[in-house]
C-alpha cells in the first residue's frame, strides 16, 4: 500500500520533539512539505502558509495541524475543503463549536478528521480502563501538576484568550479520565488567574459521575521539582494509581503495567487506520469539560508572574 503523502503545519517544539520523529519511522507516511511562519523542516519544501503549501503540492493527501488552537480552525477548514485528511494536535480547537463544524465539513467532503488525544495512547491507559471496568469505583482524583517554565518556555500564546492556560496540560488528564472513568459532569470549579494573564495557572475542579461517584481534579502549572501526572481511584479491589501521564499502573501497591512512552507513533498509526477506512475519530468530551470549567468556574485572581 502506498504511503500517505502528508504535510505538516506549524513547525514548533512539539513537531520537532514528537511529530517528525514519529513520521520518520512510520512507513505509512511520506512527509512531502511543511508550512510555518517561523520554523522549517530540513529536506522538504517549506511554505509560509497552508494555502501556499496546498497550491504548490497538490499531491498532498493529508495534513497535520500543529499550530496554537486559536488558529487551527481556519487551517483545518482550508484543508478539508481541499479534500485533505486532517490530523488535529490537541486540543483540537479553541472552542467546541469549531470542532463540531469541522466534523460536519469532513463528512461532507469525504475525508477523515482525527482529534489526536495523545495521552490516551500512553501505554498503561488501556490496562487501567480494563481494571476499572472490572471493579466498583468508590472515588477518583486527578492530580496534574507541572512547571510551565520547563515545558512551554517563551510560549505566550498559551496565556492569551483561547490558549487554555493550565488546561493545556490539564486536557491531557481529561482525555484519559473520560476514557477510563464513567461519564462525569463538573459541579464546581475555581480557576486561578494571574493578574497579568488571560488564562488560568491553576484549577480546582469537582465532578460527579452519572451514578454519583465523586471525582476531584487539581491542576497546577507552577509545580517545581518532580512533575505529577496521576489519576487515582479507590475501588473494591484496592487503590489504583495511574502515574507518569498514563505510563505506569499500580494496583494495591503492585506495579502491573510499566512501559516506555510511545504516544505519537500510536497516534499516527491510528490516523493511518482511519484514513484507510474512510472514517473519522473526533471525541469532544475532554474539550467539553474545559468549556464547562470556564463556564461554571469562579475566577480567582492571584499574584502576577512572568513580568
Amino acid at each position: 500500500m502506498s504511503p500517505i503523502k502528508i504535510g505538516i503545519v506549524g513547525v514548533g517544539k512539539i513537531v520537532r520533539d514528537q511529530h517528525l520523529p514519529a513520521l520518520a519511522k512510520d512507513p505509512n507516511y511520506h512527509l512531502v512539505a511543511a508550512a510555518s511562519r517561523h520554523g522549517k523542516v530540513d529536506g522538504i519544501p517549506n511554505f509560509p502558509t497552508i494555502e501556499a503549501m496546498l497550491d504548490a503540492a497538490p499531491e498532498l493527501q493529508a495534513v497535520s495541524l500543529c499550530m496554537p488552537p486559536q488558529f487551527r480552525y481556519d487551517a483545518a477548514r482550508t484543508a478539508l475543503l481541499a479534500k485533505k485528511h486532517v490530523f488535529l494536535e490537541k486540543p483540537p480547537g479553541a472552542t467546541v463549536s469549531e470542532v463540531e463544524d469541522l466534523k460536519t465539513l469532513a463528512a461532507a467532503n469525504g475525508v477523515s478528521l482525527f482529534a489526536s488525544w495523545h495521552s490516551r495512547y500512553a501505554p498503561a491507559v488501556e490496562a487501567a480502563r480494563a481494571f476499572l471496568g472490572s471493579t466498583r469505583i468508590k472515588s477518583a482524583a486527578i492530580n496534574w501538576k507541572e512547571d510551565v517554565r520547563r515545558w512551554h518556555p517563551n510560549q505566550d500564546w498559551i496565556w492569551a484568550p483561547g490558549g487554555f492556560g493550565v488546561f493545556d496540560p490539564g486536557i491531557n488528564a481529561l482525555s484519559i479520565a473520560t476514557h477510563i472513568l464513567p461519564a462525569m459532569f463538573i459541579t464546581s470549579a475555581i480557576l486561578d488567574f494571574p493578574e497579568n494573564r488571560a488564562a488560568p495557572v491553576a484549577a480546582h475542579v469537582t465532578f460527579r459521575t452519572s451514578n454519583g461517584l465523586p471525582v476531584t481534579m487539581e491542576l497546577d502549572w507552577l509545580q517545581t521539582g518532580p512533575q505529577s501526572w496521576d489519576i487515582l481511584a479507590d475501588t473494591d479491589k484496592g487503590a489504583m494509581v495511574l502515574s507518569g501521564g498514563g505510563s505506569k499502573l499500580i494496583v494495591d501497591g503492585r506495579v502491573v503495567h510499566d512501559e516506555p512512552e510511545a504516544e505519537y507513533p500510536m497516534l499516527y498509526k491510528r490516523f493511518a487506520e482511519i484514513v484507510r477506512a474512510g472514517a473519522s475519530d473526533v471525541d469532544l468530551a475532554p474539550l467539553q469539560h474545559v468549556a464547562d470549567a470556564f463556564m461554571l468556574g469562579k475566577r480567582n485572581v492571584v499574584e502576577a508572574f512572568f513580568d
